[in-house]
């Protein structure tokens, strides 16, 4: 790693940053030395082992980044956190999610995205206050919100489809977001539901 002087990024006068020639120093003595578990650890957590080398630099690079900004202590837990983040950044893009690293990505403890039954309970209520919350409001605003806010449509495209201009589908939009909210949220109309 060959360091130029450039005076602009060396910030050694700056509380809370610092300068690059400290940042390598604390890197080298900090961080290098922690090469061989992070290596077993990126072994024993990701398939392809022709991988390994690119992932280990992908490493450095993001600790190296984020030390710029603030230099992590302890460090240790921090470039092992960057590492599993790394790979469960790396197994999110790809298509097909081989068993094997679902399987290691489950010993490291990483949350699933299921909902507990306590949280698809709630939803469900908030669901049918919602429903019944639309189901108040007058037939075309009901129908604007419908078509803008839970079925993404554009407003230009919704002021064709139901005839009207584009101003008139933001004030349906916006009249019919107000009264969700009182609906909702205990406005005038709120104590309703």
């Amino acid at each position: 790693m060959a360091e130029t002087r450039d005076t602009s990024r060396d910030n050694a006068g700056s509380p809370g940053v610092v300068s690059r020639a400290e940042l390598r120093a604390w890197f080298i003595a900090e961080v290098l030395p922690l090469e061989a578990a992070l290596m077993q650890f990126l072994q024993h957590n990701w398939r392809n082992k022709n991988d390994l080398a690119d992932l280990r630099q992908d490493v450095y690079v993001r600790v190296y980044e984020a030390a710029k900004k603030e230099v992590p202590h302890p460090v240790k837990p921090f470039v092992f956190a960057v590492a599993r983040n790394l790979i469960i950044d790396r197994v999110r893009r790809e298509q097909i999610v081989p068993i094997e690293a679902v399987a290691d990505l489950n010993s490291l403890g990483v949350a699933k995205d299921e909902p507990g039954p306590d949280r698809v309970v709630a939803a469900r209520d908030e669901l049918r206050k919602l429903q019944a919350a639309l189901d108040h409001l007058p037939p075309r605003a009901r129908e604007v919100v419908t078509l803008r806010r839970i079925e993404g449509v554009p407003r230009r495209e919704i002021a064709s489809r139901m005839g009207i201009t584009e101003d008139t589908v933001a004030e349906h939009l916006s009249a019919g977001m107000r009264a969700l909210a009182d609906l909702l949220y205990g406005g005038p109309f709120g104590r309703e539901l």
